[in-house]
């Protein structure tokens, strides 16, 4: 009997501190363990360029059921990439603020990563294991400054009803892909793909170009550093993207005139996809993320909902590229005065259970490596690790970027020829 009460002790004191949240085990992927007081009162405060962040507010709600005295706030700042300079100096400076890999290197934002944490750090105890390794950045001494929170990549969006209504397969190849357009063209459909056009930034044919102009450069390390150095002779490893983009367009799988119809790349995209009629739409994850919201904004679709999958456009015979890239990142401002808790804060979220958590309110995809989350993302989880492309280890540069973004809008535009883009690389601005 007296070892009866003892064990039942021992397990009630377990249930006990595992319900107060002092003693709570986690795996440090997908759970978390407290290790503060959880009576510790303060203020966090994160800032961001979000115009509202529900997804981010719900974990506050998350973190307040183990710190119930802890106030967390998020604040959007206007102009955000211009003032959070002079922010990060000022007495109103942010325990945590966005921060972007285009950042790095700019010379506009040196002084910001004077102020961020190195959170590699043994002593910070934040486990980065979680995240895919192509999304963490690392600076030149091997400090992360910034971890991501959101994850992006590139494809399209897939109308499956249309494509099992019409008996068309879903391409996996670049020949499947023109074949599959042509099926649609054949069966009455006047825009097999549809994407925004209007301006470079966000256009379907940077979306196009990207992914094979990445994977050509990941192929050729020399091209890399002339390409990042802006080299003229690295417009030639520009050609398999732009020729993708103008076989689209000139084969009318591509209407440049209907697209352009499109307006914005995000709720307007959405919103034409949501009628019915178009096989497959060119985006970005961002895109895709506003897809959940706007279904019952949508009078076509919430009249006649079909099932739709986001998938990397199939470039080349054996399949599409997962460009995989961060798209929010997270620093924490090492001068914080509540370093402790600010990074306690931190050490939740960045855990599988919380990442997935968020992403599945906001419908971004997560940094995490488990895409069952959401189905609309599965086919991502299908790509082989051969072809997923992290350009920030890779070391592709933002000043590269625009040179094939603003080549691919050209070629798409028919502004100019292939070989006139080719020509001009490095000096697009």
């Amino acid at each position: 009997m007296k070892k009866l009460i003892s064990i039942f002790l021992v397990l009630s004191n377990i249930l006990v501190l595992t319900a107060c949240g002092g003693q709570k085990t986690g795996d440090g992927l997908g759970g978390f363990a407290p290790t503060l007081d959880p009576e510790t009162e303060c203020s966090i405060t994160i800032a961001g360029s979000y115009e509202n962040f529900e997804a981010l507010e719900a974990e506050f709600d998350r973190f307040n059921e183990i710190y119930p005295n802890v106030e967390l706030k998020y604040v959007k700042f206007d102009d955000y990439n211009n003032i959070l300079p002079k922010v990060l100096e000022s007495d109103d400076r942010p325990d945590i603020f966005f921060t972007y890999t285009w950042m790095i290197g700019n010379d506009k934002y040196d002084s910001i990563f004077t102020h961020t944490e190195d959170l590699s750090d043994p002593s910070v105890n934040l486990n980065l294991d979680c995240i895919r390794s192509g999304l963490i950045d690392h600076d030149k001494d091997g400090h992360v400054n910034m971890v991501p929170v959101f994850s992006r990549s590139y494809g399209i969006l897939v109308n499956n009803d249309l494509f099992e209504k019409e008996g068309i397969s879903v391409p996996v190849t670049w020949d499947g892909l023109l074949d599959a357009c042509k099926q649609f063209k054949d069966k009455g459909y006047k825009n097999p793909m549809m994407g925004y056009s209007l301006k470079s930034s966000g256009c379907l044919m940077y979306i196009v170009a990207y992914p094979m102009f990445a994977a050509t450069l990941a192929e050729n390390p020399d091209a890399l550093s002339l390409a990042n150095d802006l080299d003229p002779k690295a417009g030639e490893y520009m050609r398999p993207a732009l020729e993708a983009v103008d076989q689209l367009v000139n084969s009318g799988y591509i209407d440049i005139n209907e697209c352009d119809k499109i307006e914005d790349n995000y709720t307007e995209v959405i919103l034409r996809f949501f009628e019915g009629d178009v096989p497959m739409m060119i985006c970005n994850g961002d895109t895709v993320s506003g897809t959940r919201k706007r279904e019952g904004k949508s009078e076509s679709f919430s009249a006649s909902p079909f099932e739709y999958t986001f998938m990397p456009i199939p470039l080349t015979s054996e399949g599409g590229y997962f460009i995989d890239s961060p798209s929010i990142e997270f620093s924490v401002n090492k001068d914080s005065s509540e370093l402790e808790m600010t990074n306690e804060f931190m050490r939740f979220l960045i855990t599988n259970d919380e990442l997935e958590q968020m992403a599945s309110v906001k419908r971004l995809v997560p940094p995490t490596n488990d895409f069952s989350f959401d189905s609309v993302y599965a086919p991502f989880g299908q790509v082989p690790s051969e072809r997923i492309i992290s350009p920030e280890v890779l070391g592709i540069t933002d000043a590269l970027t625009v040179q094939i973004k603003e080549a691919s809008f050209g070629v798409g535009k028919g502004q100019f020829s292939i070989d006139d883009a080719i020509s001009m690389y490095g000096s697009f601005e």
